[in-house]
C-alpha cells in the first residue's frame, strides 16, 4: 500500500466518525482533480463546479457503504463519470460546449484547445473516457482499468487506438 492509500483509508475512517476536518482535508485533496475531470466533460466552469460538488455529495451520502480497495480518487472518478452522464441525459446535449473566454493574445492556445476538444468529440465513447483519464487527468493505466471496470490489456489497446485516431484527426486539421 502506498502512503496515499493509507491516508485515504484514515481520512475515510475519520469521516465515518464525523470528523469535520477530515471532510475538509478530503475535499481539498481531490477537488481540483475531480473539477478538472468534470470540466473536460461539460466545458463550462459553472456546470463543472456543480457536477464536482454533486460528485462529493454522492460520495459522502454513500460513505457508510464505501469499501476501501485502493485510492479513493478512483471511486470519485467513477461517481464523477456517472454524474456527468446523468447531466447529459437530463440536458440531452452532446458533451461539447463553449470554451472559456480567453484574452486575444492567447489565440494560438485557444486554437489548440479547440482542436483538442474537436478531436475528443470525434472519438468513440469508450475511447473518449479513457483518453480523458489517461492524457488529461494523468491516471495510471491500472487505475483506469479499475475505474472503468475493464481489463488492463483492454485499457492499453484503447489508449493505442485513441492515439492513432487522435493523430489522424490532427493531421486532417493541418491540411
Amino acid at each position: 500500500m502506498s502512503i496515499d492509500v493509507d491516508l485515504d483509508f484514515l481520512l475515510v475512517q475519520k469521516m465515518r466518525m464525523g470528523d469535520e476536518e477530515a471532510f475538509e482535508d478530503f475535499i481539498k485533496k481531490y477537488y481540483p482533480q475531480i473539477l478538472k475531470y468534470c470540466r473536460t466533460h461539460v466545458n463550462d466552469h459553472g456546470y463543472a463546479e456543480d457536477l464536482t460538488q454533486e460528485t462529493f455529495a454522492r460520495f459522502f451520502r454513500t460513505l457508510k457503504q464505501y469499501r476501501h480497495y485502493g485510492k479513493a480518487v478512483n471511486y470519485l472518478y467513477v461517481i464523477a463519470a456517472n454524474v456527468c452522464r446523468d447531466h447529459y441525459r437530463r440536458e440531452q446535449e452532446i458533451p461539447v460546449g463553449e470554451l472559456p473566454d480567453r484574452p486575444d493574445s492567447c489565440t494560438e492556445l485557444l486554437d489548440e484547445q479547440i482542436a483538442v476538444r474537436n478531436a475528443l468529440a470525434r472519438l468513440p465513447g469508450e475511447l473518449k473516457e479513457i483518453t480523458v483519464l489517461f492524457f488529461l487527468q494523468g491516471c495510471k493505466q491500472r487505475d483506469i482499468a479499475r475505474i472503468q471496470g475493464i481489463s488492463l490489456p483492454l485499457v492499453k489497446y484503447r489508449i493505442r487506438r485513441a492515439k492513432k485516431l487522435l493523430s489522424a484527426y490532427f493531421r486532417e486539421e493541418d491540411l
